[in-house]
């Protein structure tokens, strides 16, 4: 059944052929480690997650935290499963030996991470908020800050959680309320409402940091007076043990339609005027560094969005081999049922789900591995044009997943057929639980804003550019390969469309205004996402038809006929749409922003 989380060949795949990453053992950081010590993080993954994550994956989602005694009770098996991610050293992987990690790379904890997302996707979400809160002190936190908060969340005895939304403003992170008051010992009482925190109170940790966005007393209006504040459920004592209990509160727990097991909590601060809250770094910087945290989360919602799509087709190929259904149209209803999969439209929606999970979690798996390359790599300009790349891809990786993701789910319920809208088989929870990930870290309209109005032109279009490069490159490659000469032209004609719709609605939002040229930038980012994924089925086509010239055994030979087929579905199928978009995207069109509100 551990097979049915994630397929461990395409993982190798992934990571050693597609990614290379045994060449990251060359650098300094990672020279400790080998593809052999890789495997076993990997196996120690998914070892814990088929044995504490997965089994009450259901059990969670049929029995919700509950608000008890004003906090948070969740199911006994979720503290377990939180204690066996943390004693193997997960919550800790990629950091320094001397803080207790492993420094593993990037991509190979996302790989880790993936099979956790995959076995229980709520679960997961304590450990991996708490990995991103203490990335985001061991980033801007002051050495004491450091000390005092980093080992006990790295050893898995606190809990992280990122504070940002407020009832009344959503993403609109400059209208927040939350003040921050200054003391006289340095120190701030923290007043305000938060909504939708994730974790923001549970029973599996001695303690939880909230990492608290507020604004100080004076502060400018808008984001530029936004300062972050580490706000603990409990202060610590002299030793650094939890000590008195904050002025942090629940005030409820919110109810969902997936990630039932994740508490969703609204939290007072203040409300008896005796909320400690302290400042990380200067005053007024603080969206500024909580990006650090909303960046590596959006990539996160993508390995999640990626992961539940991966396992939801893996369960429905299971059904449909085993599941006898009619027979085909040949027999004209001669001799017994055959499996459902083969009749030619099962097959279609496999293989559309084949495509977007396993080009979902290639698209994330490259932007971990764009990570390593940003911080470790051994040239200057090669960090820097990688920081470039990654700052592009962020919005694409968080959008594309999440709404394919769902669209993969979705798949897998039609080939279940009436079985797969009951609660008899999990693939309508992988449904549910993936269809938070659209919302999830700024919803896909927010980061198509993101992309087109940001992303795009920063540093002078140079993460746009070094992507077109590495297209041009595989291009290169995989003109010298017959069989992906019709997929090598798809690109292409492809890729000018995008570069022509890039360049023209740049200088629509010179010449017309921002509000014309981002009306219709969710399309856009659909366009990106479709052009990026095909850009990476064709480097995984080349390595297939390569692998392809030689005597393979008959698994072996599945598997890269698999990858082929998977790309050429991708080209042939998927890719062909944004011609449609780029004409309607260059065309300015106005329909939906000329709709009155009251025509509807």
């Amino acid at each position: 059944m551990s097979d049915m989380l994630i397929n461990r060949r395409d993982m190798a795949f992934q990571l050693y052929e597609l990614l290379d990453a045994e060449s990251l053992t060359q650098r300094e950081r990672f020279a400790e480690h080998s593809r052999e010590t890789f495997d076993a993080a990997l196996e120690t993954a998914r070892q814990i997650a088929f044995e504490q994550f997965a089994p009450h994956n259901r059990k969670g989602d049929e029995n919700e935290p509950q608000f008890r005694d004003g906090g948070a009770v969740t199911i006994p098996e979720t503290k377990e499963a939180w204690k066996a991610f943390a004693e193997a050293g997960f919550i800790a992987a990629h950091h320094d030996a001397d803080l207790g990690g492993m420094q593993l790379p990037s991509l190979i904890q996302q790989a880790c991470q993936s099979h956790f997302f995959a076995a229980n996707v709520s679960t997961a979400a304590y450990p991996f908020l708490t990995i991103a809160a203490a990335n985001l002190l061991r980033a801007h936190g002051s050495e004491e800050q450091q000390a005092r908060w980093l080992p006990p969340m790295l050893e898995g005895r606190f809990a992280g959680t990122m504070a940002l939304t407020e009832p009344h403003a959503g993403s609109s992170l400059g209208d927040l309320r939350t003040r921050a008051i200054q003391q006289d010992d340095g120190s701030y009482r923290i007043v305000g409402n938060k909504i939708y925190i994730s974790g923001g109170d549970q029973d599996i940790t001695e303690n939880i940091v909230h990492m608290t966005l507020a604004r100080i007393e004076g502060a400018p209006e808008g984001v530029k007076g936004i300062s972050l504040f580490i706000v603990p459920k409990f202060r610590l004592d002299a030793e650094g043990k939890p000590g008195e209990r904050n002025d942090v509160t629940l005030a409820g727990l919110l109810h969902k339609m997936g990630y039932r097991g994740t508490t969703s909590t609204v939290l007072n601060f203040g409300d008896n005027g005796d909320c400690h809250g302290y400042l990380v770094g200067e005053p007024h910087q603080g969206l500024s560094y909580m990006f650090h945290m909303m960046n590596e989360a959006r990539i996160g919602v993508g390995v999640g969005a990626a992961m539940l799509g991966y396992t939801g087709y893996l369960h429905s190929l299971d059904y449909a081999r085993q599941r006898p259904q009619g027979r085909p149209v040949t027999r004209k209803g001669q001799g017994g049922q055959v499996p459902i999969i083969q009749h030619p439209d099962v097959r279609r929606m496999l293989l559309a789900q084949k495509a977007y999970a396993e080009g979902a979690l290639a698209l994330c798996l490259y932007a971990s591995r764009l990570f390593d390359d940003s911080t470790s790599a051994p040239d200057e300009r090669q960090r820097e044009r990688a920081q470039q790349l990654l700052d592009l891809m962020t919005p694409i990786v968080k959008s594309w997943t999440a709404d394919y993701g769902v669209k993969a789910n979705d798949l897998a319920i039609q080939v279940l057929g009436g079985a797969g809208y009951t609660r008899d088989y999990p693939v309508e929870q992988f449904y549910r639980d993936n269809r938070l990930n659209p919302i999830h870290e700024g919803t896909n309209g927010i980061q198509a804003m993101d992309l087109l109005g940001r992303k795009m032109g920063q540093a002078g279009g140079a993460g746009f550019q070094a992507l077109l490069e590495d297209v041009q490159a595989t291009l290169a490659e995989a003109r010298g390969l017959d069989g992906l000469s019709d997929l090598v032209t798809a690109l292409e004609a492809a890729m000018a469309v995008v570069i022509e719709t890039a360049q023209m609605l740049a200088d629509a939002g010179k010449t017309q205004g921002p509000e014309k040229a981002l009306a219709n930038a969710y399309v856009f980012l659909d366009m990106m996402g479709r052009f990026a994924v095909s850009w990476l089925w064709l480097r995984k086509a080349v390595l297939a038809e390569r692998a392809l010239d030689a005597e393979l055994p008959a698994a072996e030979q599945a598997f890269y006929e698999g990858k082929r087929q998977a790309a050429r579905y991708y080209l042939r199928w998927e890719l062909p749409a944004v011609h449609q978009q780029a004409e309607l995207l260059q065309s300015l069109d106005t329909t939906t922003l000329d709709m009155n509100e009251d025509w509807f």
